[in-house]
């Protein structure tokens, strides 16, 4: 079994904690992984962008000139797309870019996610995370003491608005749920920071 030691606030190691095998320490599958971020950022576009057709500019309805005598090219309407102010050829239009993954393969890539940040030694278990009020710079030093690279993860058991607010405006800094976590969440930090409490509700939804 995976054993990773467990800091407090200050950075100080207070104890070892063994993973569970079967979430924290399978082989990573990187095709699950990959699936998963994918429909991840497909999934956070929103498809709204528009252009107008020919059909949908305003004007143009009567012929240019006539069709023949004039040594010009034949043309139709103004709002044909060569024109100036004309409609757009091909042009994007509203759609949903969404993917479904299979519940086997979500589950797959979560396991294979925090499997890989065992492994690299990106994944820090904290013994526990408590601000008495909304202050950044005590979070900041929080940040400090754990040593983490630019981009790092909190890994909340429950929401505590005083710890969110206290992070929000630390570059680099994100936090989460264990029920809001994902495979692009995990991946895209070098250091995850999950609370020891998190850690117990981790393997009870991956058990």
């Amino acid at each position: 079994m995976p054993t990773v030691s467990v800091f407090d606030m200050t950075g100080k190691k207070v104890s070892d904690l063994e993973l569970a095998e079967s979430i924290f320490g399978i082989e990573p599958s990187i095709p699950a992984m990959h699936l998963c971020v994918v429909a991840y950022l497909a999934n956070q576009r929103q498809g709204t962008q528009s252009t107008l057709t020919r059909a949908e500019v305003s004007g143009g309805g009567k012929k240019p000139w006539r069709q023949k005598g004039t040594g010009r090219a034949r043309q139709g309407s103004t709002r044909a797309p060569q024109w100036y102010h004309g409609g757009i050829a091909h042009g994007p239009k509203p759609r949903k870019y969404n993917k479904d993954i299979n519940k086997k393969v979500r589950r797959l890539a979560m396991k294979s996610a925090l499997s890989a940040k065992v492994a690299d030694g990106e994944l820090i278990v904290l013994d526990g995370l408590k601000l008495d009020a909304i202050k950044t710079k005590e979070m900041v030093k929080v940040v400090d003491a754990l040593e983490t690279g630019k981009k790092v993860t909190f890994v909340l058991p429950e929401k505590d608005d005083i710890i969110y607010r206290s992070a929000r405006n630390i570059a680099g800094v994100k936090t989460t749920l264990v029920n809001t976590l994902n495979v692009y969440d995990i991946l895209n930090c070098d250091t995850l920071v999950v609370l020891k409490d998190a850690v117990s509700k981790i393997e009870e939804v991956y058990a």
